[in-house]
Formats: structure tokens, sequence, C-alpha cells
């Protein structure tokens, strides 16, 4: 889901109210004093009417006759919503839990992803992905560029497979990715070079082989689960390392 487009006032107390919630200020079951936001954020009763309308849009609150609003339990929480995500990233109550949650849901995903970008995959989606491969290659230690080529790989990878509901399982892909670039590209991290990985992937991709290409993912993401747990390479997977084809 798209993160909520709005500008100025209204994103703002978007942003404070919903991270307040997510990070635990106000724990599930509080009644929210909506009379009293407006003096405390010093905005209008229209703000505040419409920041309360897109929470409640993202399944943080509820409002009842005679209970009034409320924060709602988390298990009614639209958690891939893109704003919701990021306050949890933001709140930092739950990093290694989320961390964990993304790179479980990537594994399930980018793997059928690239499997299906091989099958469907035109001369443009290639065209576009060999320039995102040149850019992640080229971009060496430049933590900046690395990232951001790095993203439309996998973007272009959803993309690639002409499913839209995969493409707009790219909510989950930005935020893995950036989470585990914050982890990372922390003083005194090391990884192993993902170029290789990449480059596998690309070429299952073009060969139209998607057996191939799902494995490709699968080892290349099995290896970046590992960097983040232990810094270590994972053991060889012999005759089934995709980089042999």
């Amino acid at each position: 889901m798209a993160e909520y487009p709005g500008r100025g006032l209204h994103r703002e107390v978007v942003e404070q109210l919903g991270l307040r919630i997510v990070r635990g200020d106000y724990p599930p079951g509080t009644r929210i004093d909506v009379e009293a936001l407006e003096p405390e954020l010093k905005v209008s009763k229209t703000v505040v009417r419409e920041a309360l309308r897109v929470i409640r849009e993202k399944g943080l609150i509820d409002s009842w006759q005679k209970r009034g609003t409320f924060v709602t339990s988390r298990d009614s929480w639209k958690l891939l919503d893109t704003d919701v995500m990021m306050w949890r990233r933001e709140a930092r109550r739950d990093d290694d839990q989320l961390l964990s949650d993304l790179s479980q849901l990537r594994n399930a995903i980018e793997p059928a992803a690239a499997g299906l970008a091989a099958s469907h995959r035109t001369p443009d989606d290639l065209a576009k992905l060999d320039a995102a491969f040149d850019a992640f290659r080229q971009a060496g230690e430049n933590v900046d560029r690395l990232a951001a080529a790095d993203l439309d790989f996998h973007l272009l990878i959803l993309a690639a497979t002409h499913n839209e509901l995969f493409v707009r399982l790219d909510t989950v892909v930005i935020h893995a990715l950036s989470a585990r670039n914050r982890i990372q590209h922390h003083p005194g991290a090391s990884w192993h070079d993902p170029v290789p990985d990449h480059r596998a992937v690309l070429e299952a991709i073009r060969q139209g082989s998607t057996p191939i290409a799902e494995a490709a993912m699968q080892y290349a993401l099995r290896e970046s689960d590992q960097d983040l747990t232990s810094g270590e390479p994972p053991l060889n997977p012999g005759s089934s390392d995709p980089r042999r084809y």
C-alpha cells in the first residue's frame, strides 16, 4: 500500500500520531482524547479529523459510539502499509522481529518473482535490468549508489513479472532492503560481494530459465540473510550453487 500522499500539517499530524501509536505511547485499547489534540498539536479540528481518518484506514484506530476513538489491537493493523512499516522502523522497538519477518517474506516472494520474470520478461525489461545491474556493479563502495541500484534491480524484477499483484509487493522489498542496509552499512559491518549473485539472477532471467532464476534468487537471499546474522558467507552449496550455470 502506498504511503499517505498528504502534505504540510496534514502529513505532519498523521506521522506524529501514527508513530506514537506504533511506538506504544498509546497502547492498544487506549482512548484518544480527540478534543485535546487540537491545542496540543496546534492545528485545527479539520486537520485532526483528516489525520485520524487516514490513521483509521491503516487499521490503527477505530471509533465506537460511547467509547470514542481508541487504539486497536495489533492484529487489526495493516502491517504491509508503507507508513505503518516506516513507523515501525522509526520506533526501533522490534527491529529484530521486523527484519526477520521481512526476510522471510522476501524469501517467499522474490524467488517466485525471479522465476516469473524469466518467463515473462520483454526486451525492454532486460534492457532496464542490464542498466540497473551495471549501476550496481559500478557503484563500488559508494553506499548510496549501491543501495539505490540494488533497489532498482529488485523492483525491476517485480515489474518484469508483468503481474500487477507482485508489483504491489514493492513495499516489502523497499523496507526489507532499507532495514538491511541500515545494519550492513553500520561501521564495522562486513559482507560478501553481492555482484556475482545479482549477475547470476540476471543471466538466468535473460536465459528464460524459471528454475535457475528461482534458485539464483534463493541463493542470493540466503547469502544476504547470512550476512545479517554472522557476517560470514554461507557454506558452498556445491552443485546446487546457481552461479555455476
